[in-house]
This record gives C-alpha cells, sequence and structure tokens, in this order.
C-alpha cells in the first residue's frame, strides 16, 4: 500500500495549527537487536508514522510552527550498496516527494542544522523522559543555541511533551484509519474462523497458533499486533499466557487472543471455544453469562456514554451470573461495590485500539472516566476465569472464557468492526462442524 501524502500532511498541518508555535522534535523507533547481529523485524514508532508515513528507521520529524510553519524530514541516504543487502531506502528526495515534505535531510546532518532550527523559537516539544539518550541531545541543541545569547539569539524556554499533543490527535480515527482497521479486523476474523476449523483433540497450541499467522500473512498483515495466546483448557486461567507449547484435550475448552496488524493497525480479538467441537453443559452456561456481559458493553458504548460505562454493564451482568452459579450471594449493587467478582473477573473490559493495541489516549480527565465520541475505538473483552480453589466447584475449575472484540464508536450504533468472527454457541459449532 502506498503512503496517502494528504491524509498526512493534514495531520501535521493540525497538529502545526494546535501548537501555535515552536518546534516539535519526533524521531521514530531504533533497530533493535535480537540476538548477535540478527534484528527483529522493524517496526516504526506509532506517533511518528501516524504523522508522517515514512517506514523507514533512522528518521527523524520537524514541524516548525508560526508565522511560516515548516516540515523537515531526516533520513537515511540513498546507498546502492547497502540497498543490495537490506533493500530499497527512499533518500531525502524521494522521502520529500512521496511523504509531502517541504524538505529532507540526511540524517547525519541532523545534529548540525537542528541548533539554527531552535534559534528564537519558544518552546520545543519531543517525547521527553522516554530515553535518557535522546534527552541529553535535544538538551545539546538547546545548549547550542545558548552559546548564541550574546548575539541576540534566544534559545526555547519551555518544553513541551509532544505525545500529549499527538496523544489527543489519535484517540478519534479518521475515515483512512477506520478503513484500515477494517481489514486487519477482517483478517483477524478469518484467522479465527481458520482456527475453529483446524482444532482437534491432540494436536498442540503451537499448530494453532501457526494457523493464525499463516491466514494473517496470507491476507496481506505485515505482523501480529500482539504475541498471540493460544490456551487450552486451564491455561486459559493465565491472562497473559504465550507459551503455546501444549497439547489440546477432549472435552476442555481453548481461548485464543490474537489478531493481525495491518498497515500499523491493530486488530485485537478473543475467542473461546470447545476443543472438540461441542460446548458442554457447564462450559455453555458460563460462556452465555460471558456472552451476554459483552453484548450489555458494546451497547454502552455510545457518545456522551462515559469510558467506564461499557465496564460497569459488563460488572452487572457477570455478577449477576457469579450469583445464578451459586458462588455469590446478595444483592447485584453492593457485591459490584464490594468488587465481590474479583476472584473471577481481575481485568478491565477494553482499552483504546488503533496504531498500538493498547493505544494512545488518557481515559480520565481530571479524575473523571472522559466520555465516549465517534470516532473512538475500544475493546470490549469481558471473561471468567475459575483457578482452583476452596470456592469454585469441581465443574467450574480451570474453566476461563474471554470473549473480545473491536468496536467503533459512531453517532449511532456501536459499529462492531471484528462482528465476521463467530461468537454464539451455534455459530461456533456450525463453523466447527466444517472441519
Amino acid at each position: 500500500m502506498q503512503p496517502d501524502l494528504k491524509v498526512h500532511r493534514a495531520r501535521r498541518n493540525r497538529l502545526l495549527k494546535t501548537l501555535g508555535e515552536g518546534v516539535l522534535i519526533l524521531a521514530t523507533a531504533p533497530e533493535a537487536i535480537r540476538n548477535r547481529d540478527a534484528h527483529y523485524p522493524y517496526r516504526f514508532d506509532s506517533h511518528f508514522y501516524y504523522l508522517s508515513g515514512f517506514p523507514e528507521p533512522e528518521a527523524v520529524l520537524v514541524l516548525v510552527a508560526g508565522k511560516r510553519p515548516r516540515q523537515y524530514l531526516f533520513c537515511r541516504e540513498k546507498n546502492e550498496e547497502r540497498e543490495i543487502w537490506d533493500g530499497f531506502r527512499y533518500g531525502p528526495r524521494a522521502a520529500k516527494e512521496t511523504f509531502g515534505f517541504d524538505a529532507a535531510y540526511p540524517i547525519a546532518e541532523l545534529d548540525r542544522r537542528l541548533p539554527s532550527l531552535l534559534e528564537n523559537e519558544a518552546r520545543v516539544g519531543y517525547a521527553f523522559g522516554a530515553d535518557p539518550a535522546w534527552d541529553a541531545r535535544v538538551m545539546g541543541w538547546i545548549n547550542a543555541v545558548r552559546g548564541k545569547a550574546r548575539a541576540g539569539v534566544t534559545a526555547p524556554a519551555s518544553l513541551l511533551d509532544a505525545h500529549v499533543l499527538i496523544d489527543a490527535m489519535r484517540l478519534l480515527k479518521d475515515t483512512h484509519e477506520v478503513e484500515l482497521m477494517q481489514r486487519a479486523a477482517d483478517l483477524s476474523a478469518a484467522a479465527h474462523r481458520a482456527a475453529m476449523r483446524a482444532c482437534r483433540p491432540g494436536m498442540g497450541e503451537w499448530e494453532i497458533e501457526a494457523e493464525l499467522t499463516r491466514v494473517l500473512r496470507a491476507g496481506g498483515c505485515q505482523a501480529p499486533a500482539y504475541t498471540p495466546i493460544v490456551a487450552g483448557g486451564a491455561n486459559a486461567c493465565v491472562l497473559h499466557y504465550v507459551r503455546n507449547d501444549q497439547a489440546l484435550r477432549d472435552g476442555d475448552l481453548l481461548l485464543i487472543d490474537a489478531a493481525g496488524e495491518y498497515h500499523g493497525y491493530a486488530a485485537d480479538i478473543t475467542r473461546t471455544f470447545p476443543v472438540n467441537g461441542r460446548f458442554g453443559a457447564v462450559q455453555k452456561e458460563v460462556y452465555e453469562i460471558v456472552l451476554a456481559a459483552q453484548a450489555a458493553a458494546i451497547d454502552a458504548a455510545r457518545p456522551s456514554h462515559s469510558f467506564n460505562a461499557p465496564h460497569e454493564a459488563a460488572l452487572r451482568v457477570l455478577t449477576q451470573g457469579l450469583v445464578d452459579l451459586k458462588l455469590l450471594a446478595g444483592e447485584i449493587d453492593g457485591l459490584v461495590e464490594a468488587e465481590a467478582y474479583k476472584p473471577w473477573y481481575m481485568h478491565r473490559t477494553g482499552h483504546w485500539l488503533g496504531l498500538d493495541v493498547h493505544d494512545a489516549g488518557e481515559y480520565k480527565r481530571d479524575g473523571i472516566w472522559r466520555a465516549l465520541e465517534p470516532g473512538m475505538t475500544l475493546t470490549v473483552e469481558p471473561g471468567l476465569y475459575f483457578r482452583p480453589g476452596k470456592d469454585v466447584p469441581a465443574q467450574l475449575e480451570n474453566l476461563g472464557i474471554r470473549i473480545e472484540d473491536d468496536v467503533l464508536v459512531t453517532a449511532d450504533a456501536p459499529r462492531v468492526l471484528t462482528a465476521a468472527a463467530p461468537k454464539s454457541v451455534a455459530d461456533i459449532e456450525e463453523v466447527m462442524l466444517e472441519r
């Protein structure tokens, strides 16, 4: 997919207007060594990519606000020898035209050019505190400007956290982003469907993970959005289980939390289904409780409702379910207030979603849960987990169920981006009959 020059330039223009005055400096992520001289697959910094669309490492974005706003990119030079080994690189000239910058320079010139761009600017914004070496580098540029004080040159007097401004922009998804997220969701739903069709007793969790990865990559996802969780039986009660190295047993449930990343944008889906294709009576009873909790939470993801509203809706249904299972007794309001559900439901019901699987954006303002607005995307993922213990009946031991979908807040009803992934008991069992 080619970068959309207009989309990324428009975002930079918006940010410059918000900034008003000053200079914003944003570096992409560095390459990371896996071991010895082998690298992890490269993945750009999300804030940097959101504004630039530029996918290469060793790149820095510089935006100058004010009466004469300017947009600069510093990146690697063209190098035919390195391209033989590592592949194509844009170089400054092509990057300027392709990504819509006013000017682009070799990354080797960053330290020489930055001080002059900071001269007589009131403030400088960057991701301060994230990397001590980068903090020192920015302060070196500022000190270089301070050294010209006797010539009448002023240095920035204040620092601004660039991420605060960009987080606020990223929280509301534009049409371009929604299209990419829908594609990531569709491909991820297809991967879950394939996993259901492939699953049989005796298979390894790793084999199901391989099938998920195959479908995601074949569909065009560049990578998993996060390390897949493929948790059979008791492993489903470990929230971040990623070993994926156990055999699947007849009669157990399989919890899969896995999704793909499509041109930077993440999906995030969890499905729980029977290894043998048929829910047992107790499994179905608990599953329907979690499914009802998720339905209530999705319905609460509406404009003017608080971010916490879906969580509150899910808690009431889950708590009632725990009463019905005779694990709790009492009035629902009191049980929820006392957090009596916590032994079996210990996480929250969702998070922001976008370029990061746990995406940018504050959840509260001045200590109050922020109101949902059209364009916000969040996950909705209630669950119940019954690790063996004195309060857990034998028929519930080692049963773990989570159901997760990706939801776009709209002016009307919530839009479930991941609706193509089978979720009802009937739909799951029907898909698994196709094995």
